[in-house]
C-alpha cells in the first residue's frame, strides 16, 4: 500500500514504528562523534582552498530541513554565496575584519527568514489550519520566524560538522545592507552569516572557557 493511500492512522503508526526502529538501531552517538559536532569542535577563521561542491550543499540542506521547528513552520531561507561576484556584494555589508574571512571561505551561507513563511502552512502543517495564528499578528509572526530560523541556522552548523565540514558563524555585518543587496525582491530578512569549508587550523588559538553545569543550570 502506498503512503498516499494509507489512512491517517496507518501513517501515524508507521511513523511511530520508524522512530522505534531507529532508536533500537542507534541508541546514541559515540563520544568521538559528539566531539566532532560540538564538544571539541571549533569556530574557524581561516580556510584552505578545498572546494565545497553543490552536491555537498544539497546534502547539507537535506539534513538541516529535517530539524524541528515550531508547527513545522520552517521559516529559514538560505543563500549559499560561492562566487566572486556574490562575495563582492556580501562584502559591502561586512565589518572590515570579517571581509577576508568571508572571501577566503569556499561558501558563506546567509541564514535568513521569510516574513511570509506562515502562508506555506497549508503545505507544511496540512492537518490543521494554523494560518489564523499568524495573519495580522506581526509580533508573534516575527518572534516565531526569528527564533526558529536561528534554530535552523544552528542545525546548519552542526550538520556541516557532521559531514566533515568546518564552520565559522559571523554577526559582524549590516543586516540592512544584506537585505537590500540580496532580498529587495523577496522581502526575506537576514539573521546571521556562516562561513563553511575546510579549515586552516593554523589560525586557531586555545579554546575559550565555558561555564560549568552548576554555574548556570538549575534542576527543579
Amino acid at each position: 500500500m502506498s503512503e498516499v493511500s494509507e489512512t491517517p492512522e496507518a501513517q501515524r503508526a508507521r511513523a511511530q514504528q520508524a522512530v522505534r526502529d531507529l532508536r533500537n538501531e542507534i541508541g546514541t552517538l559515540d563520544d568521538r562523534a559528539i566531539d566532532l559536532i560540538l564538544r571539541d569542535a571549533r569556530s574557524h577563521y581561516a580556510w584552505t582552498d578545498r572546494p565545497v561542491s553543490d552536491e555537498t550543499l544539497r546534502t547539507l540542506f537535506d539534513i538541516v530541513i529535517q530539524g524541528p521547528t515550531s508547527m513545522n513552520t520552517c521559516p529559514a531561507r538560505f543563500i549559499f554565496v560561492t562566487s566572486e561576484a556574490g562575495k563582492a556584494r556580501l562584502a559591502k555589508s561586512l565589518k572590515p575584519k570579517n571581509v577576508e574571512k568571508m572571501r577566503d571561505a569556499p561558501v558563506t551561507a546567509i541564514v535568513a527568514w521569510d516574513p511570509l513563511y506562515w502562508q506555506r502552512l497549508d503545505f507544511l502543517f496540512p492537518h490543521e489550519d494554523r494560518k489564523p495564528l499568524f495573519d495580522g499578528k506581526e509580533d508573534y509572526a516575527h518572534d516565531t520566524a526569528y527564533r526558529n530560523s536561528t534554530l535552523q541556522g544552528a542545525y546548519l552548523m552542526i550538520a556541516a560538522r557532521a559531514l566533515g565540514l568546518d564552520v565559522g558563524a559571523m554577526s559582524g555585518f549590516s543586516n540592512a545592507i544584506v537585505d537590500e543587496e540580496f532580498f529587495a525582491e523577496s522581502g526575506w530578512k537576514s539573521n546571521f552569516l556562516c562561513n563553511i569549508g575546510y579549515a586552516d587550523e593554523t589560525a586557531l588559538f586555545q579554546k575559550l572557557p565555558r561555564f560549568a553545569f552548576d554555574d548556570i543550570c538549575t534542576v527543579l
